[in-house]
């Protein structure tokens, strides 16, 4: 069937557009993003968030080929502007403290693991069972002596 023997008749795309502007028109926008949630989490659920990370990562490819890495300098500067205007220039301060303590965090607990792991690696190389950090030393209770009746 060609489109003259189908004149006023809609394309897929155009009966698709009209339904969804129906639809968002009945039900509001508040619909499609509870919908899109509980898709993303089905979809999460069953390819985990490795999937998102693949698609984004692809989809950035993409993107940066079209439109090159200076496309995502100038949204990077128009969001980060937005930002500002609407949550004033002390955000950028408050969550740049933030980072900086959590980064803090982690390198002190790199540490510690790394320090635990030449422990362990110390102790397995002298024949002896890793110790857990700030555990005391392992020793061996010295033995009781025995006794047998009537020898008292």
């Amino acid at each position: 069937m060609s489109d003259k023997d189908n004149k006023g008749s809609m394309t897929v795309a155009e009966a698709g557009r009209k339904g969804g502007e129906t639809v968002r028109n009945e039900r509001g926008r508040e619909f499609y993003e509870t919908i899109g949630r509980k898709g993303g989490a089905t979809v999460k659920a069953e390819r985990g968030r490795s999937f998102y990370e693949e698609i984004g990562r692809k989809g950035g490819e993409t993107v940066k080929a079209e439109r090159g890495a200076k496309f995502y300098e100038e949204i990077g500067k128009k969001g980060g502007d937005r930002v500002k205007a609407t949550r004033g220039p002390n955000f950028y301060e408050e969550i740049g403290r933030k980072g900086g303590q959590k980064v803090k965090k982690l390198i002190e607990e790199g540490k510690r693991a790394a320090l635990a792991a030449k422990v362990a690696q110390e102790a397995a190389a002298a024949g002896g069972a890793p110790q857990q950090e700030g555990a005391a030393p392992a020793t061996t209770p010295p033995a009781e002596p025995t006794t047998t009746p009537g020898n008292e």
